[in-house]
């Protein structure tokens, strides 16, 4: 994980943002921009209460979108997919910005987004892990 920018991403890496008790996930453009899913300002406190909500597709600088927090390029994934070509994903994912879309912790969130662009298909190794269990299990008693 880093906190600067020692590492230089290329465009198409999947960046992947700690954000305590989950990741944030954004896909590099290059000239230091990300597009990435974003909910309205305080609906990630309202998760857990309403499971499907509407999200926009930006492009923002990818220190704006960091701030403070750790980070580090994340394309495991590329060992049981194919990544797509820069290109490809750059052009795909910039023709989704300012586009508004379903949003879903557990089938539409922002890990699906960001691996949807790399590899043309949504896949979410943060939902199969603990803290969806913990989602979910918060979701049945609230």
């Amino acid at each position: 994980w880093a906190t600067g920018f020692k590492h230089t991403p290329e465009p198409g890496d999947l960046i992947e943002i700690s954000r305590g008790l989950y990741q944030h996930w954004a896909v590099y453009v290059g000239n230091g921009d990300v597009v990435h899913v974003t909910l309205p300002p305080g609906a990630a406190n309202r998760i857990k209460s309403v499971p499907t909500k509407k999200a926009t597709v930006k492009k923002e600088k990818m220190k704006e979108v960091v701030g403070d927090s750790t980070w580090k390029i994340n394309n495991s994934l590329d060992e049981k997919y194919e990544p797509r070509s820069a290109r490809i994903i750059v052009k795909e994912a910039l023709g989704k910005v300012d586009k508004r879309m379903e949003y879903s912790v557990i089938r539409e969130n922002c890990e699906h987004f960001a691996t949807k662009m790399r590899y043309g298909k949504a896949v979410s190794i943060q939902v199969s892990g603990p803290i969806s269990c913990v989602a979910v299990v918060k979701t049945k008693k609230g």
